[in-house]
């Protein structure tokens, strides 16, 4: 583990209003697309705020995940409990591997030296890039793939989906979502909230993980800063929300993507 990694930085002096702010635009860019916008708010935990790469993946992994936590019973009062429940069994599938990737990329996070993981940071900034592009201009159809193809199938997915999520310290939806619609053939509107019950115990295992690590004090010295721009975040998402058809998917996916793609250039030049 690189030395630097374990190095808590210094509380957040930004003001409560400048916090506030940068998590609601970022919470409204998530909200326009119906995504939290961790992948967003990372580069800015690294270039704007000054974390360490480490500290910034924990910081992020604890906003996504009370996001998710507000996020899941306005999701499942959209969608009828019952009929979530129904497709347990792709929950279980995912989470199969999932939990076992959110493990697996948070233990490779704290072993990666500083150096290292801000190239990975960065090309994972890329495949969120390319995942939001496929997902939006693209019309995905299930893969109709034979029952024993599709479990295993489901698995392996599950784990990269956990890894990547462990790593970037993301809900993972923009990966989940795509994946459900095209393994298990289901609508976008329910692959979101099934979506959320995978992300929630995939969230937590990583979140667990990292709670073994001498970096995960920076939560603790930075606990005000972590609350106001989750707050933030919860704001910015339900005004994107409402903001939600207002500007067309051929203008804003594109000009996301290329914000995506910027910060992962500037996350690969960071030293």
């Amino acid at each position: 583990m690189s030395a630097d990694q374990n190095i808590v930085p210094l509380r957040s002096t930004h003001s409560a209003s400048v916090v506030f702010g940068v998590g609601a635009a970022i919470g409204v860019l998530g909200g326009m697309i119906g995504l939290g916008g961790a992948e967003f708010r990372l580069p800015l935990l690294i270039n704007l705020f000054g974390f360490a790469a480490l500290s910034a993946v924990i910081l992020n992994k604890a906003m996504s995940l009370v996001v998710v936590l507000v996020a899941l019973p306005a999701r499942l009062a959209a969608v009828p409990a019952v009929e979530v429940a129904a497709h347990w069994p792709i929950v279980v599938n995912l989470l199969a591997g999932s939990l076992l990737g959110a493990w697996a990329g948070a233990t490779w996070a704290v072993r990666m030296r500083s150096g290292t993981l801000y190239k990975v940071l960065a090309a994972l900034m890329v495949v969120m890039a390319a995942a939001l592009v496929v997902t939006h201009t693209i019309t995905l159809g299930g893969l109709a793939l034979p029952l024993g193809a599709q479990v295993p199938c489901g698995v392996v997915a599950g784990f990269g989906i956990g890894v990547v999520a462990a790593i970037m310290g993301v809900a993972g939806g923009e990966l989940l979502i795509p994946t459900i619609v095209l393994l298990f053939g289901e609508d976008i509107k329910t692959a979101g909230s099934l979506s959320l019950l995978v992300s929630l115990p995939t969230m937590m295992v990583a979140f667990a993980r990292y709670s073994r690590d001498g970096s995960f004090a920076v939560l603790g010295a930075n606990l005000r800063f972590t609350v106001i721009t989750a707050a933030g975040s919860l704001v910015g998402a339900v005004l994107g929300g409402l903001l939600l058809g207002v500007f067309p998917d051929l203008v804003l996916i594109p000009v996301l993507a290329v914000i995506l793609l910027a910060s992962a250039v500037k996350l690969a030049r960071h030293d």
